[in-house]
């Protein structure tokens, strides 16, 4: 027995996909549910998953796959019984959640859409949901007697490999051969490549193309003692694309010159000169004489004022000193004047700060 589950977004689909007449088996139980048709159940559903506006995959869809050698040995009742302690397993005691039974494939199977939002409005928690559904399946597996997916996937790779001797020392064989006539004549162009396949159909070795619906070449196939084998059997160096690249010239030319760097002079290229700057221009600031601000005005202002009041100091104190001339008395008009006009010039200044 194996399981499978996964959030979904698409409720409505999934309870129509496992109701749908010729897949439907049995319906095996109706967890939380009034209701028994898909339409009805996914409204009943919808009415409890609408609590929670937040999640988008509401809810599960779970797959229980039964092994075609226990089919006989689980009647529907126990089917039944499958269902309900698988989805206790899995924590689905409070979520609503319908079981059916499918015969469309040739294994019966067990599919049950779940709603992944509880009746008391919890979400359910899908990480690694898919494994927690296998190990579940597993552990049901052993209690039950019935037959074990991982257990038969490893008896199934380990009898392929066995079960036929024949076939594998033949593979041996023509991958000896095509290996040593590829070491031949590797590199050596398309007269190597002729010669490689004739050396193969003269050892009774033939290669056939391989090709889709469309009519492309997608493969290559070797033949040889009644047995086939794809060409990723006998190796990756086989392929369709990649043995022809092994044939190509210039892989055994290359290999045979010895890898030199040569590296040319550079010339050095005059760059203008961008006049590097202390301070790059988009972070230097020089203020127009119409973006002052008043306070800056108002400062500068102060300092004139005081130099021509240090200097009219000067010139009237030197006034008693020199001697009373026509020159002098123009010399005190003329700083009572300038004194005069850096009054109203300050007056003026003070209104515009203002």
């Amino acid at each position: 027995m194996i399981g499978k589950c996964k959030a979904i977004a698409h409720g409505s689909t999934a309870l129509d996909y496992i109701f749908r007449e010729g897949k439907l088996g049995s319906r095996l139980a109706f967890h939380n549910l009034c209701s028994r048709e898909p339409k009805t159940v996914y409204e009943e559903m919808k009415v409890v998953s609408d609590y929670n506006s937040r999640c988008r995959n509401k809810f599960l869809r779970i797959e229980i796959g039964i092994a075609p050698q226990d089919e006989k040995r689980l009647p529907v009742s126990e089917l039944m019984g499958i269902a309900h302690l698988f989805a206790k397993r899995m924590g689905l005691d409070n979520h609503q959640w319908v079981a059916v039974t499918h015969k469309d494939t040739d294994n019966r199977h067990i599919h049950i859409i779940a709603n992944r939002i509880s009746l008391y409005g919890e979400v359910y928690d899908t990480t690694f949901v898919s494994n927690r559904a296998a190990r579940v399946a597993e552990e049901i597996s052993r209690e039950k007697g019935l037959t074990i997916a991982k257990e038969v996937k490893t008896d199934r790779k380990h009898q392929k490999e066995k079960s036929n001797p024949t076939r594998e020392q033949i593979k041996k064989e023509v991958r000896q051969i095509c290996y040593a006539l590829l070491d031949k004549y590797k590199g050596t162009g398309i007269i190597g490549h002729s010669m490689f396949l004739y050396e193969l159909n003269k050892k009774g070795i033939t290669i056939e193309r391989m090709k889709n619906k469309q009519g492309k070449v997608y493969g290559l196939k070797f033949s040889y003692a009644g047995q086939s084998f794809k060409a990723s059997e006998i190796g990756r160096e086989f392929g369709y694309r990649s043995l022809q690249k092994n044939f190509e010239p210039t892989n055994r030319e290359e290999s045979k010159k010895p890898h030199q760097t040569i590296q040319k002079p550079t010339e050095k290229k005059e760059q203008p000169d961008t006049g590097y700057q202390l301070v790059p221009k988009s972070r230097s600031y020089i203020p127009r004489a119409s973006e002052e601000t008043p306070q800056i005005t108002q400062a500068i202002g102060t300092m004139v004022d005081a130099a021509i009041s240090a200097a009219d100091e000067v010139v009237e104190g030197l006034g008693e000193l020199i001697t009373p001339t026509s020159q002098g008395d123009d010399y005190a008009e003329a700083a009572w004047q300038r004194k005069l006009r850096n009054q109203a010039n300050r007056k003026k200044k003070r209104g515009r700060g203002i």
